[in-house]
């Protein structure tokens, strides 16, 4: 049993963790040994759009890369909405073909995401990271049966482990992002939320990746 990182975009090579390095598909390096891929909603570049398709579908076929993502939508930032929707979408039709999860970035854009799953028809999980909202937004997504995971938020917003506490422990993944914390940290907290020893939270994560990711 390793500890998981469901999200992170360096890798720290730790022999007793698992890291799902996020890739770019035009910054893709092949020296991971595993990784997502996706185009991220702040990087869409129409030139490049089609290429970056393209790489995605490529790299989706190998066996080191494990998941669709990240990728998703997000209303806070300048790039035209229906542009990301149009990306989003074209990147989950092309995951038809391989089914692999789907790492999701959403920010204000729940009802969306939930819509673009549902038209996708697609039956491979699909994981909300950074997850930072309230316990009605994880009852919603948890009800269309999202798995959500937890990171930065959870060590910098006392109230969100109040919500994490309550989240079904089938539907938990945790991750570092970009934050300069541990993942012992991440896990560490976790584990005080739920009021379990470490090693229960690592092996709720272990179960989770194993039944997610096979």
């Amino acid at each position: 049993m390793k500890y998981v990182n469901l999200h992170t975009h360096t890798s720290n090579n730790l022999p007793n963790t698992i890291e799902i390095i996020n890739q770019y598909p035009h910054e893709f390096r092949d020296d991971f040994s595993t990784y997502s891929i996706g185009i991220h909603p702040w990087y869409i570049e129409e030139g490049r759009l089609a290429s970056d398709l393209k790489i995605i579908k490529s790299k989706l076929s190998s066996n080191k890369c494990i998941a669709l993502g990240e990728c998703g939508l997000d209303k806070r930032i300048d790039k035209i909405y229906s542009t990301q929707i149009d990306a989003f979408e074209a990147q989950l039709d092309i995951n038809r073909t391989f089914l692999k999860p789907v790492i999701l970035h959403c920010v204000a854009s729940f009802d969306e995401v939930i819509l673009s799953k549902k038209n996708s028809g697609l039956s491979c999980p699909f994981i909300l990271h950074g997850f930072s909202k309230n316990a009605q937004v994880a009852s919603q997504l948890l009800n269309q049966d999202f798995y959500l995971s937890f990171g930065k938020y959870l060590l910098r917003n006392p109230e969100l482990g109040k919500v994490f506490a309550q989240i079904p422990n089938e539907k938990i993944f945790l991750e570092t992002d970009t934050m300069t914390e541990s993942l012992e940290e991440v896990y560490t907290f976790a584990a005080q939320s739920k009021n379990i020893s470490l090693e229960e939270m690592q092996a709720i994560v272990w179960e989770n990746y194993v039944r997610v990711f096979g």
